[in-house]
């Protein structure tokens, strides 16, 4: 029996295509993803998050704890209501997940995770949290809607007035506690907006009143391509266990700066150089480009870790994990080819992110 969160009904009174995401039933899209991806970068688009897993960590050690899961130092959330993305590794420094991390004070943060990996996750810090005094709770007990676009804040304000005051001065990765409800200037799309927790039976009420708002439902479909354009990666995809997180574009992430810092995987990150870098892709001709494609460059072959059609670039765009050259990322501008169908077809290396709030950052 697949998954369901507390919006299934709503979903389907709404015409959602469903489809499998990770053991859970979950909106594809609710006509024409190329639509739904357009309506969040113009104006403001809503999906349903519930399958991800809100864990809250609390007690005196609870930043012991979490300066020892956490690559990114949990220290630095000396301000109750700021977030802060981080992966927790594995001692071979591969990710176990990626998360958000969102401190509440007094001892309390909560871990946001991903479905497919949370049952994964809990039993993870579970094992780890011995002779730690800290106390771990999955929340179930809540749903999360994500709106994102441009219009996005505005239009939660105009469905959930109650917010405003608490949530207009908000800064990007900072969230607003409110009993059970919390709100967060986070995303997954490289647009503002809200990330919004709640009570599963509010969840409902909500959804209609920011689609009453002129909010557009969207599915994954567009969730997938939104993210790729911003060149946030996916876990399962451009991130593994079995792949360091230094090779998957995620140094920026990783906090090396206190030695106190010692975080799981920490030992293996700095013993071994990267022999590999995650670098972005355009395809220079006609095609699609899918995950596992081989990409060829002169300095041997990787493959792409996460690829698509941009509807934003009208062009198809990729992740590729690629050898290093000479110890260095490959350049900018590098030509590769890309096996696409059995034949090699010209691509070429660029900076990503690839579309930011909006604007395209290649062409």
């Amino acid at each position: 029996m697949p998954l369901r969160t507390p919006l299934y009904d709503t979903h389907l009174a709404c015409g959602a295509r469903l489809t499998d995401f990770g053991g859970w039933e979950m909106p594809l899209h609710y006509g024409s993803q190329v639509d739904e991806h357009q309506k969040v970068r113009a104006a403001a688009g809503m999906f349903d998050v519930s399958h991800m897993l809100g864990v809250d960590v609390a007690g005196p050690d609870a930043l012991p704890l979490l300066r020892r899961l956490l690559a990114n130092d949990a220290a630095k959330l000396d301000v109750p209501g700021r977030a802060l993305y981080s992966c927790m590794l594995n001692a071979a420094g591969g990710v176990v997940d990626d998360l958000i991390a969102i401190f509440f004070g007094a001892h309390r943060y909560r871990l946001v995770v991903n479905a497919s990996t949370a049952d994964k996750d809990v039993a993870w810090m579970r094992g780890h949290a011995a002779g730690f005094d800290v106390e771990l709770t999955p929340r179930r007990d809540l749903a999360m809607i994500a709106v994102q676009g441009p219009r996005a804040r505005e239009a939660v304000w105009s469905a959930w007035p109650d917010v405003r005051a608490s949530s207009e001065g908000l800064k990007p990765f900072h969230a607003s506690e409110q009993g059970a409800r919390l709100i967060a200037r986070t995303g997954y799309t490289g647009e503002d907006g809200f990330e919004i927790a709640l009570p599963a039976a509010d969840a409902p009420a909500l959804w209609y009143a920011l689609l009453a708002a002129g909010v557009a439902c969207c599915g994954l479909g567009a969730r997938d391509t939104l993210r790729l354009e911003a060149g946030m990666n996916l876990y399962g995809n451009d991130m593994t266990e079995d792949t360091s997180a230094l090779e998957s574009g995620l140094a920026w992430t990783v906090d090396f700066k206190e030695v106190a810092h010692d975080f799981i995987g920490r030992e293996a990150l700095q013993a071994t150089a990267p022999q590999r870098a995650l670098v972005g892709l355009k395809l220079l001709d006609r095609g699609v480009l899918r995950s596992h494609m081989r990409v060829s460059t002169q300095s041997g072959d990787g493959e792409i870790t996460s690829g698509t059609f941009a509807p934003t670039l009208g062009f198809s765009i990729a992740l590729a994990r690629v050898p290093k050259v000479d110890g260095a990322d490959p350049r900018p501008g590098t030509d590769v080819a890309v096996e696409l169908r059995g034949r090699p077809m010209p691509a070429r290396i660029v900076k990503f992110p690839f579309v930011r709030h909006g604007k395209a950052l290649i062409s």
